[in-house]
């Protein structure tokens, strides 16, 4: 192995592939909620959530799907000369309303010029299978990402950030999800409480095995205004380092399969909201120790993925 390989399969590779062209995701706010917070599963949401729940406030600036899309285009077309674009609903859970209300969306969305497809994050218990459905016919036609947080495998931890379902849940929506021409992204979380290498290590493998397409690594990060702001202040939690975090993002990659599309392998937290660690605020010098750790263990994106290694445990 040499040190220009390329260690892991990212979305710009992926989306060149797909389009022959640079395509950029433009961020929507549509507005949304989370069953997690409107009591339907249960109030306050994440313990690393806050009030906007990743979101931009754009829409309860009075802004539409449409007017969003088209800032969003003109920036990334300045920055990066794209000019297709993945419509990105990201903040809180955007399959969460009804179906008339989510085609509306969808279709806005999708009527704006250069718009070649759909991104949408929303969780696990929020995908019926009518909202499959729905998904899948804009799937015979464009290119359609479903990304359902999980976080971890573990049912003790999703307990403690509050997530409100179980990896059972998880297991099922992907399941359902599968055959339709979705494609299907998981989000990750590294450095959550009481989640050591083993934990994560186990993560990796069982969302391996489990027939999805992509996945978000992210940083757990202190959010001002959240639980986890107040146990970080108590002492009750304590962030990672960032060579604790490239470390174990590389332990995620090694146990992925290769053709699995990695989309972020860290956030991108708010100066403004951000308590602590503050490390993160330089992704780029996060991203490049990420890839000079894979040269210099010689490793790369599925070195150690077993198809048939037991997910329960993992000492390796």
């Amino acid at each position: 192995m040499t040190a220009e390989r390329i260690r892991y399969y990212d979305l710009n590779a992926y989306l060149r592939a797909h389009f022959g062209c640079r395509v950029q995701k433009v961020s929507v706010d549509a507005g949304l909620t989370c069953p997690n917070r409107d009591g339907a599963v249960a109030t306050g949401g994440c313990i690393y959530c806050n009030a906007q729940g990743a979101g931009t406030g754009a829409s309860a600036r009075g802004q539409s799907v449409t007017e969003q899309i088209q800032s969003g285009k003109a920036f990334l077309s300045r920055r990066y000369k794209a000019n297709k674009f993945l419509a990105y609903f990201q903040s809180f859970s955007n399959t969460y309303a009804s179906l008339e209300t989510l085609a509306g969306l969808y279709d806005e969305a999708l009527a704006v010029d250069g718009v070649v497809g759909l991104s949408i994050g929303t969780r696990p218990d929020c995908v019926d299978d009518s909202v499959l459905s729905l998904l899948e016919s804009y799937a015979r036609t464009h290119l359609v990402w479903v990304e359902y947080g999980l976080q971890s495998m573990h049912d003790d931890t999703l307990r403690l950030i509050n997530r409100g379902h179980d990896f059972e849940c998880f297991k099922d929506a992907v399941a359902r999800t599968r055959g339709r021409g979705i494609k299907i992204c998981t989000h990750l979380i590294i450095g959550l409480p009481g989640e050591d290498r083993n934990r994560v290590r186990q993560t990796a493998r069982a969302v391996a095995k489990l027939g999805i397409d992509g996945v978000k690594i992210h940083l757990l990060y202190v959010v001002k205004g959240t639980p986890l702001e107040r146990m970080y202040r108590q002492g009750r939690y304590t962030c990672l380092d960032r060579d604790t975090y490239v470390s174990l993002v590389c332990d995620v990659l090694e146990r992925l399969p290769s053709h699995l599309v990695i989309q972020r392998l860290t956030g991108d937290p708010h100066l403004e909201e951000l308590v602590a660690p503050r490390w993160p605020l330089d992704k780029a010098r996060t991203l490049n120790l990420i890839r000079q750790v894979l040269v210099d263990r010689d490793t790369w994106q599925g070195k150690m993925f077993r198809e048939n290694k037991p997910s329960e445990s993992d000492s390796a």
